[in-house]
């Protein structure tokens, strides 16, 4: 098949295969922009769910909805060693430009933009130097009093105000998207969870929007204990077969090619219906198939170029970022599971390794912090990665 058309190729989809199946996600969204902009309660909204299963993807989805609804809209990623001013207030300086435009009143923009600026400002100690300042780029002067008392809590309470204010002014809301939100830092998580429970009381038209690693709702848990009021979680896994096939299905015919069967049900297969790894096999099949349509055959001689590809970008760049200390404790945890996408427990990998639990305590928070493990419940760990055990027993 022609690589210049191949419709598996990153960005050349109309809807990626991260995007099948999720109509249901879709069309929640949809139901609480309606509701948040008259005024009806609604809860924010956390995605979670393993590497590769399209959280990304659909977080900027979900944006594109929420501004094509005439919403302000900003989106961040969250970062272990940086705190939240600088790209929230990056996001909505963002969301208050989709909005000026809608905004009769350029005065009551510039208002709340010089409340930002207040905001962002206080991202760099008070007694830091002019060159070491942090500049945020809006042109509009400062107005002290609200939301720069230093402490973020109260400081975000009174930015989303202002914001949701500004988006009510014109009946419409906000949407603050935030991704990797797991690795935000303890404070920001807790001002994050107080801002959402002073919206959702005041029914502000504001929502955040998270995505995260399975155990995002435990951090948020952790932090306000009524954190599970102000969320509507949803999990995003797997693709069912039919939505794999759809995945692969649709960018073909819009080239005038399909698959066999039989290609379906090796994909299906190879992929174990994870999106990424749907997107992967099938962009390897179609460069490989030398004619329509592909068949099984093309998926058997395309699986080694697709895999080589995955061990490198998806699996080795995170293998990389691990210690000789870490690579030991992930190997023994493929081990135990056998290369499968199971947890297993933590006092197991010590019984293996033939080590003390607490000596092994050191690697196993170095790779929660990481992103490369979490943990599935008490005294159990899992890959943040599908197939990532499998990938650790290839290699060894």
């Amino acid at each position: 098949m022609d690589p210049v058309r191949n419709p598996f190729a990153p960005g050349a989809g109309q809807r990626p295969p991260e995007l099948a199946g999720r109509d249901k996600e879709l069309d929640a969204f949809e139901i609480v922009l309606e509701r948040v902009a008259r005024g009806r309660p609604e809860r924010s909204l956390v995605l979670t769910g393993l590497r590769g299963v399209g959280k990304t993807v659909l977080l900027g989805e979900l944006r594109s909805m929420a501004q094509h609804a005439g919403w302000g809209a900003g989106k961040v990623e969250a970062r272990p060693d940086a705190d939240l001013r600088r790209p929230l207030s990056a996001a909505l300086h963002r969301a208050i430009r989709d909005l000026a435009v809608r905004h009769p009143h350029a005065d009551r923009v510039d208002e709340v933009l010089g409340v930002l600026k207040a905001f962002a400002l206080r991202s760099a100690p008070s007694d830091a130097k002019l060159r070491d300042r942090w500049q945020p780029g809006i042109d509009v002067p400062v107005r002290n009093g609200r939301a720069d008392s230093g402490d973020i809590e109260i400081d975000l309470v009174e930015l989303f105000t202002e914001v949701a204010a500004l988006a009510a002014d014109v009946e419409t809301g906000v949407a603050v998207l935030i991704d990797e939100m797991q690795d935000l830092r303890p404070g920001d998580v807790s001002a994050l969870c107080a801002a959402c429970h002073e919206l959702s009381q005041s029914r502000a038209p504001l929502v955040v929007v998270g995505a995260g690693l399975p155990h995002l709702p435990a951090v948020l848990s952790a932090s306000k204990s009524y954190s599970e009021r102000l969320f509507k979680y949803v999990r995003i896994g797997q693709l069912d077969r039919a939505d794999a096939d759809f995945a692969l299905l649709a960018p073909a015919e819009r080239e005038d090619a399909t698959f066999s069967p039989e290609a379906l049900d090796a994909l299906f297969e190879a992929s174990s219906g994870y999106p990424y790894f749907v997107q992967a096999y099938g962009k390897a099949a179609w460069d490989a198939a030398p004619r329509n349509p592909i068949d099984a055959l093309d998926v058997k001689v395309a699986a080694p170029e697709a895999e080589t590809e995955l061990a490198v970008g998806f699996f080795g760049s995170r293998y990389e970022r691990a210690t000789p200390a870490e690579r030991e404790y992930l190997r023994a945890m493929a081990e135990l599971a056998d290369g499968r996408d199971e947890p297993v427990a933590t006092a197991d990998i010590a019984d293996h390794l033939a080590r003390r639990a607490s000596s092994l305590s050191p690697a196993r928070d170095s790779l929660l912090k990481k992103g490369l493990v979490f943990s599935a419940q008490r005294g159990q760990i899992a890959f943040t990665v599908p197939h990532f055990g499998r990938y650790l027993l290839n290699q060894a």
